[in-house]
């Protein structure tokens, strides 16, 4: 039953958010300021029906330490984003004519605090680590990245290629990074640094959103399998190769600290002896 009330609370808090901070779109400064109240309050009611329904600690939101996390992440997110636009820009793909909107940017970090939060706290927060007790690791981490990936099917611009790609670059990514640190603090950082790099930054397309402009008055034209096409740089070969380099690294990380989890076998698997009729 936890995982179903963990699951109502955080989607709730998901969709009311949502439904905000659609109502408010094109009001920027409103914007921003529901945009990262919904990434509070959906940590907070995390941390909230965790401890409610598991009778614990919920050391992975622990707000000792929560804001150099959220930096250490925040700056993976937008470095990486970044190395997939300088490739992009000198292959001639990506080009910039000046300046785009600073309200706009200003908007967007609010509506990506907002989805990095909710979606990582039921993501890596609630599936993950649930599955992960059970099934260990390496299934949860499979299981959690197909799931990420098929629920960006539901973007306006979506298609199986960027849900496939979504699934490796990020769902993967994600769970490793969360596995690697133990807290959702550095997944958080990471979604948000390479959402806000994509959107609020570069001003492309992200996960197919039909996104607003952002800083940048940029265009991005080319192949597809190397921009992303209508879905964003998020669906190019360049965010698939380094989003699999820093899954590598966080699990080379969470292997090293022994924060792999195997898989839990059968009470029945694990006896060692075997009892005789008589």
């Amino acid at each position: 039953m936890r995982l179903v009330w963990q699951l109502a609370a955080v989607v709730a808090v998901a969709f009311v958010g949502g439904q905000g901070v659609a109502a408010v779109e094109g009001n920027w400064w409103l914007t921003l300021a529901l945009g990262l109240l919904t990434a509070v309050v959906s940590v907070l009611v995390y941390g909230w029906v965790v401890q409610k329904t598991e009778r614990r600690t919920v050391t992975e939101v622990d707000r000792a330490g929560a804001w150099p996390a959220l930096g250490r992440g925040t700056l993976i997110g937008t470095v990486m984003f970044g190395a997939v636009m300088t490739n992009l820009a000198a292959a001639g793909y990506y080009e910039v004519a000046g300046i785009g909107s600073v309200t706009g940017a200003v908007g967007l970090v609010g509506f990506m605090a907002a989805a990095a939060a909710t979606e990582e706290v039921l993501f890596r927060g609630v599936l993950f680590r649930i599955v992960e007790e059970r099934a260990g690791t390496w299934i949860a981490l499979l299981l959690t990245a197909v799931l990420f990936g098929l629920s960006h099917l539901l973007n306006p611009n979506a298609s199986l290629w960027g849900a496939l790609c979504i699934a490796v670059e990020a769902g993967g990514m994600l769970a490793a990074a969360y596995a690697a640190t133990r807290n959702l603090w550095v997944p958080i950082g990471v979604h948000f640094g390479w959402n806000f790099a994509a959107g609020a930054l570069f001003s492309t397309e992200v996960s197919g959103n039909d996104t607003p402009q952002g800083l940048l008055d940029s265009s991005t034209s080319g192949p597809a399998l190397l921009t992303g096409g209508d879905f964003g740089p998020e669906g190019s070969v360049y965010s698939v190769l380094f989003g699999v380099l820093v899954t590598l690294a966080f699990l080379w990380l969470a292997h090293r600290r022994g924060h792999l989890v195997p898989r839990r076998r059968r009470a029945a698997d694990a006896e060692t002896s075997i009892t005789l009729p008589r």
